[in-house]
């Protein structure tokens, strides 16, 4: 049987996501809002506009779309699922709400006068990055690898129980991982560097989400 993951979005269309998740033997419902249904199997967060700043202590410097209902709505879906043990894969927003969630912080704007290497918002952005030896991503692609990108935030203090896993050239956090939770959390955007979406310039999204759907296949 397919595990049935919910996938958090902020209303716009979840196909990418849902595609990634069928390809790899999973199925996926997207809502808006969703309340905390352990009756899923595994929990996906998907990319959008930036978080309020005052849930990790700062003024607005850059931040923009903030959807304050979505990230309270997050926030308490990762206080249910990690809370139960269940696999959270975060992308991009997400991974930056996964950030939030254990106290650590956000760099508002990751302009030229931050990072040498702007990540821009519209569209994707091939560069390389560099994987943790011993890490998820250095397992399934090697030590570099390129992948895309399209954000201007990216994760400033670590959380709590955080470590990086892979980084980018000019030091952005491109992954991390938790020192004890069934946690993936990525910067770049898989779902769209897999199937009818693969590149031949960057690595195949697709095995990270096989990865995730394994772990959310697991009997409890």
């Amino acid at each position: 049987m397919r595990p049935n993951i919910l996938i958090s979005t902020g209303g716009g269309d979840a196909g990418n996501y849902l595609d990634a998740l069928r390809a790899a033997g999973g199925a996926g419902e997207a809502q808006y809002l969703p309340a905390p249904d352990l009756s899923y199997r595994g929990l996906l967060l998907a990319g959008g506009a930036d978080m309020d700043p005052a849930l990790f202590g700062q003024r607005n410097h850059g931040s923009r779309g903030i959807d304050r209902a979505r990230d309270q709505a997050e926030l308490a879906l990762l206080d249910a699922f990690c809370g139960t043990g269940k696999p959270v894969l975060a992308i991009c927003r997400g991974h930056q709400v996964v950030n939030v969630w254990l106290g650590g912080s956000l760099i508002q704007d990751l302009g030229p006068g931050v990072v040498p290497f702007h990540q821009r918002e519209e569209g994707d952005q091939v560069h390389v990055v560099q994987a943790e030896k011993g890490s998820l991503l250095h397992r399934l692609y090697g030590p570099l690898f390129p992948v895309n990108s399209s954000h201007h935030q990216g994760l400033g203090r670590l959380g709590r129980g955080l470590r990086t896993s892979a980084w980018s050239e000019d030091g952005v956090v491109e992954a991390a991982e938790h020192e004890s939770l069934p946690l993936i959390c990525v910067q770049f955007h898989p779902e769209r560097m897999t199937g009818a979406l693969a590149r031949p310039d960057t690595v195949d999204g697709g095995a990270l989400f096989q990865v995730f759907v394994d772990l959310c296949a697991r009997p409890d």
